[in-house]
């Protein structure tokens, strides 16, 4: 499932940001007692009873018709539309408000799960006599919070992981999701058109045309396909208000939704910092993943060239060395019919199940081969391995002391795994656990 949405709205001032940095447990939000400091949306993801999701702080929502107030209400709307779950703050200390009023009115209108929630709350004895008046909004039970001490912010946090969605691929069917992901203007939509043979999503030369996230469904060889397209990932400075912004975060809920995600490159241009960003969250998630160089057409070319290419992208991208890459032109159409052979390989990969014993006997071999580190005269041991899940594939290795376990050596047994079993595209995770003496 796509990590949910939490998206914090309300008036100007009413401690919208304060709330935001309780949640996040760090100072993200600019936080200030003028009115209007926060403009645009400002997320991050957090975790609360073991359920991860994205929080959304936006700026007030005002009547007034400036231009600049105009926009940051632009912007809080597209994280309502957005969001799964939404905190409607209020100020108790102010009261009700005729603003607060025509906030929640457009909530109202939204139909999506609303909680109220009553800021600046610092005293329990107060709790009646300042939430008693917003239950004429007719939103429900407020909940009565002071975001500034932290008093009610775990009740409320409470609140909105009961009304989280379901998990929605539980109701899907067994369609192998391909998310396609990529800075903006690198040719993901024209790679789509090309897999499904006709012009289903919209291709223009103008960078940030594909807003949404997009799914296109088509059977391959009988086998079904989910395609997820997803509007490009530019630097933040580059990124500008309106709806383009909020794109970000729907490219990181559609890697989460997908099992294989294919990071499309300009081959002009080669690895920039934000293809290294996204290959982070691909690679932390656990997601199997695909190199496509695109625009190769477009490349000058001696003997080296691709050999020399793929080099310079996995010098750039070391942790990714277990992804494929493949070389296309989605304009000509060259090389494209082997993308989803390619997935089905991945797929594959990220399903493969090795036996206890067979496991076993790979980790002997390989702590023959090279001896575990050890410290002050103590060695570390393996005492056995199984595989604890597949996609991505888990293996646990027990040991005697966990603390010796050094990461270059927990990287030479992925290494040896991959030697044997190739594993390519889907990353691999060892976890050491201390066995009880």
């Amino acid at each position: 499932m796509a990590k949910p949405i939490v998206a914090i709205v309300g008036r100007p001032n009413v401690g919208k940001s304060t709330l935001f940095n309780r949640i996040a447990r760090e100072r993200i939000a600019i936080v200030d007692d003028q009115p209007g400091v926060t403009r645009d949306r400002i997320y991050c993801e957090v975790e609360w009873l073991n359920k991860r999701f994205f929080l959304v702080d936006t700026g007030g929502i005002d009547t007034e018709e400036d231009i600049i107030t105009k926009q940051v209400r632009e912007q809080a709307e597209i994280a309502i539309q957005e969001a799964d779950v939404i905190i409607f703050v209020v100020d108790g200390r102010d009261g009700l408000t005729g603003a607060d009023e025509d906030v929640a009115q457009l909530l109202r209108r939204t139909n999506k799960e609303v909680i109220l929630c009553v800021n600046k709350v610092e005293e329990f004895s107060a709790t009646l006599a300042m939430t008693a008046e917003f239950w004429s909004l007719g939103l429900g039970d407020p909940i009565a919070i002071s975001a500034e001490h932290g008093r009610g912010v775990g009740d409320l946090l409470d609140l909105v992981v009961a009304r989280f969605p379901d998990d929605a691929d539980l109701a899907e069917s067994d369609a192998l999701k391909i998310a396609v992901v990529g800075r903006p203007n690198v040719g993901k939509s024209t790679l789509i058109n090309q897999f499904v043979g006709e012009q289903r999503v919209i291709v223009s030369d103008i960078p940030g045309t594909t807003r949404d996230a997009i799914d296109t469904y088509f059977t391959y060889e009988g086998q079904e396909f989910v395609l997820i397209d997803t509007a490009g990932l530019r630097r933040k400075k580059n990124v500008e208000a309106g709806v383009e912004r909020y794109s970000v975060l729907r490219t990181l809920r559609a890697v989460d939704r997908a099992d294989i995600v294919f990071l499309v490159l300009d081959a002009q241009e080669g690895v920039t910092e934000q293809d290294t960003k996204i290959a982070g969250y691909i690679h932390e998630n656990g997601k199997g993943c695909a190199i496509i160089v695109n625009k190769w057409d477009l490349i000058e070319k001696d003997t080296n060239t691709m050999r020399d290419y793929e080099q310079e992208i996995y010098s750039s991208l070391q942790f990714l060395d277990y992804a494929p890459i493949e070389f296309i032109s989605a304009l000509t159409g060259r090389r494209v019919n082997r993308l989803i052979n390619l997935a089905i390989r991945i797929a594959e990969n990220r399903n493969l199940r090795i036996s206890t014993g067979r496991l076993n006997e790979i980790i002997q071999d390989a702590v023959a081969m090279h001896q575990p580190p050890s410290d002050k005269g103590v060695r570390l041991k393996i005492f056995y391995a199984t595989q604890a899940q597949v996609n991505p594939p888990v293996f646990l290795l027990y040991v005697n002391h966990r603390e010796l376990m050094h990461f270059s050596y927990l990287r030479y047994l992925e290494n040896r795994l991959r030697e044997e079993y190739g594993f390519h595209g889907t990353p691999i995770i060892l976890s050491v656990k201390e066995r009880n003496r």
